[in-house]
Order: C-alpha cells, then structure tokens, then sequence
C-alpha cells in the first residue's frame, strides 16, 4: 500500500482518488477551497436546488455514465431535446450538424441562419479541392475555409463558446475537433457530415438533483473505501525528498509537511504550474502558457403564471458572438429537466421556473466586474427580446467562473506532450484535468482514470 495525495477535489481529483483507493492505496484528497466539486455546483434559488455549473454531460462519450453507473447513480436525460439559435433576428431551430458543420443542407435552408449568398457558399463546397491543413488550424478557420464565415460565425462560434466559452477561430482543431480534420483532409467536409451515421440515444445527461450529486457520490465513495478528504486544505508547496514528495499544505501561519509516495495534481493550469515551478520547470512554463476563459452563469426564477408559452423555444437556445446580444446561452431548466420542473411545484401555491443564461466568452474578463444586477439586467433585457418575457424573476442567483475553462490555443496537443514528457522525470507524480485531453466531464473523468493508470503501475514498480 501507498500513501498518495490527490491534490485538488473536482471530478478529476475525486476520479482518480476512488480509483486509487479501491487499488488498494491510502489516498488523502486536498481541496483548498470549502467544498467538493469544482465545475459541479448546486445551489437554492427560490428554495430550488439547481447547477449553477455544468448541469450536463456528453451521453456519447462511455466514461461519465459508466462512472455514474459504477456508483449506482441513476442518470436523467433531457426532457425536450430540441435546441435553437437566436440569429438574424429571430430564434431558429439549430440544424443537425458536427460542431457546426451541417449534417442536412436543406434541414439548415428551412432554419434561415445563412443568408441566401451563405447558403450559396455551402452549397459550393463539395467542389473545392482537399485541403492540407499543416501542422493545426483552429476549428473557425478550418470550417470558414471549407464552408464560408457564416457557418463558422452563426453555427461554430455558439457552439463552441457553450464548451469552451471561446473563440472558434483561436481554437486547435486537432485538440478539441479531430475528427473535423481527419473528414475534411480526406475531401468534402459537408458530404462527409452528411454521410455520418445517426448514433441515436440523447445527447447528454444529468441526474435527477443536480450534476453535482457526482461529486457528493464520488466524495462519499472515496470515504467508504478508506480515503481520507480534507477541505481548506490549501497546497503551498511541492518538494521531493529522496524517492518521496513532501508538500506544504495548510494556512501560512500552520503549514503541515505532508510525506507522501505519489501525487497527483488534479489542479486548474495556473495552480499546478505553481507546484511545479521548482520541480519541474518545463512542465511549469507550459502549464502557465495554457489561457482560460471567465464566464458567468445567471439563474432566474419566475412565477409560471408569469412567464408567456415558451414551447417555442424548446430546451434553450444560444447566441452567436455576431448578433452583438450580452448573453451567449440560455437554458429552459425547467423545461429540459423534468427534476426541475417538479422540484418548482408548489402544492396550493405558485409554481416556480427556472432558467439560466450564461454569459462571458475569452477576452471579456470584464463581463465578470459588473454587478450581480448589472448581469442581472442585462440577462433580462435579452430574454425579453428573445423570448417576450416581460415578468421581474422572484429570485436569482449570479455565479462567476473566473477563468474557469482553459482555451485549447493552437499546437495544444504537443504543449500536453510536452508536459508529459517532462514529468516522465518524476515518477509518482502525474497530472489530470480539464487542462489537457478535454474539457468535458468525460473527457476530464478519462484524463483522471488515465492518471492514477499511471501512478498505480509506478506504485507496484516501487513496491
């Protein structure tokens, strides 16, 4: 048995400590902030508990439901399924498409998002010649090449800004949209989508209470199995001492030195660079090289005797950069989540609904200095041109994610080689997270899985 320290208590942290620990290991999780989860967050607005972080995750992707299933959660999918875009004045049915790419021409014609001379330009495409497209290219300009900038401007950029809450045209292809490149560089890209087989099932998941349940369920595993957890428990310092690693955890007036066999640092960028700046200064100046984006998530909720039919609006909808809106997103949670719409339900009373809307993409850090009622105003000064609503929310609750989604910038994948490589140096220390393989829940719970892979295998070298 090893004592290993899993450094942060997101998915990833709490991912690779159960793992660890069913292993056979004696793993202590150190979370420096108060509670459990990272991007998974709940809390009560208009004595509702909902995610005021990611409320989803990718169906079709096997590591988040498995996981889920693995610790007996029962996973929920959208009851309406059916997003749309506020473009060009008016909230339109989103194609079917591959990030963007449109996977029905006609489909895209009848939701007028292009105009008549976009349209044109797609229609033209499968007799472009194959694109080589070197080393990288960003996702935006990858598809502005193949299809135009209307597609890359009203179908990628939103897309995009939901999972990156970035700039599709600063973007890698080869990190976050491989199999854009791979299509494109075998010729037509919109034949190709169209050729795609319907992988049928819903997109995404959740579970009934909030994804944050994840966590709580993850948390409660790892004690169950004998792992230790422990909350302001900041990391100040990360050092080897012969083949152990010893870090300075706790208040500067109080630092403990903890020994250990094994880390992980299941960290944001900033924070592992931080502990790997002596360690491991080429791994640290790459880390420190990855950008994040800030965003805001603002959750309001009206009395639904208040609130005009929205049926026309299906789950939500979202917003391209270039119709110059304040929000990027908006999401009917109670609409798109049964769980919600029941847990708004007040017998002999009114009901309650909730919506969010999020807002803030990179470069528009200052989007977070504005007051809760500045964001607030703005959310609703949006909705009402969207949607009609004209009724004043009840209650609302005004989240910050301060650089909270790290951007995947052009020649990202051979920064993550390269840091990689260069922990190869360090055996029993291994990093996980958003930061390298996918932002994604299941892209983040593959990336922990892959970690304590690596520390498992080092712990029964050295044993």
């Amino acid at each position: 048995m090893k004592r290993i320290a899993v450094v942060g208590g997101g998915v990833a942290g709490l991912t690779a400590a159960r793992d660890l620990v069913r292993a056979g290991h004696h793993v202590v999780v150190l979370e420096a902030s108060p509670h459990l989860g990272g991007k998974l967050l709940r809390t009560e607005v208009a004595g509702v508990v909902v995610d005021v972080g990611a409320e989803a995750m990718l169906a079709r992707r096997p590591e988040g439901l498995a996981l889920a299933a693995s610790l007996g959660l029962n996973v929920v999918h959208p009851a309406v399924q059916s997003s749309r875009i506020w473009t060009r004045g008016a909230v339109r049915p989103l194609p079917r498409s591959l990030m963007g790419v449109p996977m029905d021409v006609e489909q895209l014609a009848a939701s007028g998002v292009l105009s008549d001379a976009g349209l044109a330009r797609v229609r033209a495409e499968p007799g472009l010649p194959v694109t080589a497209f070197g080393d990288d290219i960003s996702v935006g300009d990858l598809v502005a090449q193949r299809l135009g900038d209307e597609v890359t401007d009203r179908l990628v950029e939103p897309l995009l800004g939901g999972v990156y809450a970035g700039r599709a045209r600063d973007i890698s292809a080869r990190a976050a949209m491989p199999q854009l490149v791979a299509l494109a560089e075998r010729g037509s890209l919109l034949e190709a989508a169209a050729a795609l087989p319907d992988p049928g099932g819903p997109v995404f998941g959740g579970l009934a209470g909030g994804m944050a349940g994840l966590a709580d369920a993850l948390a409660d595993s790892v004690i169950t199995a004998g792992g230790e957890i422990r909350l302001g428990a900041t990391v100040r310092a990360l050092r080897r001492e012969g083949a152990a690693y010893v870090l300075e955890v706790g208040p500067s007036t109080g630092v403990e030195a903890l020994t250990v066999d094994a880390v992980v640092l299941a960290t944001p960028a900033a924070a592992s660079a931080r502990l790997l700046a002596v360690l491991s200064p080429a791994a640290a100046t790459a880390l420190g090289g990855i950008d994040h984006a800030s965003m805001a998530i603002v959750t309001l909720a009206f009395r639904a005797t208040d609130l005009p039919d929205l049926a026309h609006a299906g789950s939500g909808f979202l917003v391209p950069p270039v119709d110059g809106r304040r929000i990027k997103a908006a999401t009917l949670s109670f609409a798109k989540w049964a769980w919600v719409r029941e847990a708004g339900r007040t017998p002999g009373g009114d009901d309650v609904l909730l919506l969010r809307a999020s807002l803030g993409r990179h470069g528009e850090e200052a989007t977070l200095q504005r007051t809760d009622d500045e964001l607030v105003a703005a959310t609703l000064a949006d909705l009402e041109d969207a949607l009609g609503i004209r009724a004043r929310p009840v209650d609302h609750h005004v989240h910050r994610w301060g650089g909270g989604l790290p951007q995947y910038a052009l020649g990202h994948l051979d920064r993550v080689a390269g840091i990689r490589t260069a922990l190869v140096d360090l055996p029993g220390l291994a990093v996980c997270g958003a930061a390298y393989d996918g932002v994604g829940i299941p892209a983040v719970i593959a990336s922990a899985h892959r970690a304590a892979t690596e520390i498992a295998e080092i712990a029964e070298i050295k044993a």
